[in-house]
């Protein structure tokens, strides 16, 4: 079977390989402050934002950028 490749050529900014345990707490928090929340003012109807809990540009990729796959032949392998 042939090696798999990239469609696009896009790739985090940072070194990190994943994001998945900031985006788990992240989202933990939210859940957590949203039924406090409810507990709290059910009648009010106003749930955090996720934008209250956490900031995406304090996390380890940083986004994502594009690149040159003639420059850069290695990063289009999965």
């Amino acid at each position: 079977m042939a090696h798999s490749r990239r469609k696009n050529p896009i790739t985090g900014v940072t070194t990190a390989r994943s994001e998945k345990a900031e985006k788990s707490a992240a989202n933990r928090a939210l859940r957590h402050r949203a039924r406090s929340t409810l507990r709290t003012a059910p009648d009010d109807g106003l749930l955090p934002d996720r934008r209250e809990v956490s900031d995406p540009w304090c996390m380890s990729k940083d986004g994502k950028m594009r690149f040159d796959p003639r420059a850069h032949p290695r990063l289009l392998r999965k």
